[in-house]
């Protein structure tokens, strides 16, 4: 892949790539460098990226990965901290923390059952926010 093409065939991802991995890790600052990562990781392997027969789907995919990364490094960063330190504790209670945690864990499971291309549809409509045609266009994929 020349430098041409990226920049013509991906950079144009930027926007969609910081906005997906933004939902994820709440953090400006960590999306920016999820995205240029993914970018650094495709140009370093550009040799091999007639490989990739949806650079976009890939891209996503990538990005998603290394934001669940960094959200496991930073969970196990502050994992040491012990709770009480915070002057004003504004997280919910204890119930409704449970209670959303069963829930995820139901969805992630069943999410997890899906087929991986099922899966990969879910996560750019639900968390993306792709429509149904993008998505379709996205992937070479009909409506029908």
């Amino acid at each position: 892949m020349s430098l041409q093409e990226f920049q013509s065939k991906i950079l144009h991802l930027k926007n969609k790539l910081f906005r997906f991995s933004m939902r994820m890790v709440n953090s400006p600052t960590e999306a920016e460098d999820i995205v240029q990562e993914v970018f650094i990781k495709l140009w370093n392997n550009r040799e091999h990226s007639d490989q990739i027969a949806n650079i976009e789907a890939w891209c996503i995919t990538a990005t998603r990965n290394l934001s669940i990364d960094k959200l496991r490094s930073k969970h196990k960063r502050t994992e040491g901290i012990k709770p009480g330190f915070d002057l004003q504790d504004k997280s919910p209670g204890p119930y409704r923390q449970a209670v959303s945690n069963d829930i995820i864990g139901m969805v992630r499971k069943m999410m997890e059952q899906l087929p991986e291309k099922q899966q990969h549809i879910m996560q750019l409509r639900d968390i993306e926010g792709l429509s149904y045609q993008e998505i379709a266009a996205g992937l070479d994929l009909s409506l029908e």
